[in-house]
């Protein structure tokens, strides 16, 4: 996979934690230390479940069936169709800030790294390979939290930013979804 390919999966990605972390990050009862734990939380559940999906994808791939690009393509597309409708429920609404919320919260947002790690990184051979691009995600999600609360401290005025990011995300990855089906 490309590096242009794989920023724009890890970007289209990290953009749900960034409109969750702005969210968290305009609630001026949060604390530095919780946004650098949500932040560490979000960049780990998103290089974990990548890195899961693609080892489930390599297994299916190699034992079961292989999976045409079509058929991962249609799926990317298919988890941004669901980061949008995900993104007009939500209203940007702010989820709760609980301490177990770390958890809730990261694994929320990177059930969508799963699903396209089995399908994206299904035909990577090398373990080494899986895993320097799910760290990859892991870090961009990471650091793309971390500027979502510092950007946060200057936009607390500014509402919409949170509500659309989903939007963006599920965009992005529709695009990706696309290119893989028709290149």
């Amino acid at each position: 996979m490309s590096f242009y390919s794989l920023f724009s999966i890890a970007i289209a990605l990290s953009l749900d934690a960034f409109g969750v972390a702005v969210c968290i990050g305009l609630n001026n009862q949060v604390r530095r230390n919780n946004k650098y734990l949500f932040a560490l939380s979000f960049g780990f559940f998103q290089f974990l479940f990548s890195l899961i999906g693609a080892y489930a994808g390599f297994l299916f791939n190699t034992y079961i069936a292989s999976m045409p690009e079509v058929v991962g393509g249609i799926v990317i597309a298919l988890v941004g169709a669901m980061m949008i409708k995900e993104g007009y429920e939500n209203q940007g609404e702010c989820p709760l800030i609980k301490p177990s919320m770390y958890f809730v919260l990261g694994m929320s947002v990177s059930i969508d790294a799963m699903v396209v790690g089995f399908t994206a990184f299904h035909d990577i051979a090398s373990m080494a390979a899986r895993l320097s691009d799910t760290i990859f995600i892991g870090v961009v999600t990471l650091v793309m939290s971390l500027g979502a609360f510092f950007l946060s401290r200057y936009l607390k005025r500014i509402d919409y930013i949170g509500k659309y990011a989903d939007y963006l995300g599920g965009v992005i990855l529709v695009l990706f979804g696309l290119k893989m089906i028709l290149l």
